[in-house]
């Protein structure tokens, strides 16, 4: 069996806050919303490990903190006084 193949291990709550550096909380706000997809076992939420790698590659193409490109315009010298 290739890895193509084998199922996909199912991670908890705490395991994804982990891997994702994010509150328990903001991943139950991620689950709850939608935008982290989940199987629910009774009380208990699961997560693939390729929904969060998809998640992580998402947020990743909107990151805000990007830094800002490089100015087309030349740096001036500084002025002599």
């Amino acid at each position: 069996m290739n890895a193509a193949d084998r199922p996909s291990r199912l991670l908890t709550v705490a395991e994804v806050a982990y891997m994702t550096r994010l509150s328990r909380p903001t991943v139950y706000r991620l689950l709850r919303t939608g935008e982290l997809p989940s199987l629910r076992f009774g009380r208990s939420y699961r997560v693939t490990e390729e929904a969060v790698d998809e998640y992580i590659a998402r947020a990743a193409g909107h990151n805000r903190n990007q830094p800002d490109p490089p100015s087309t315009t030349p740096m001036q010298p500084p002025h002599e006084f």
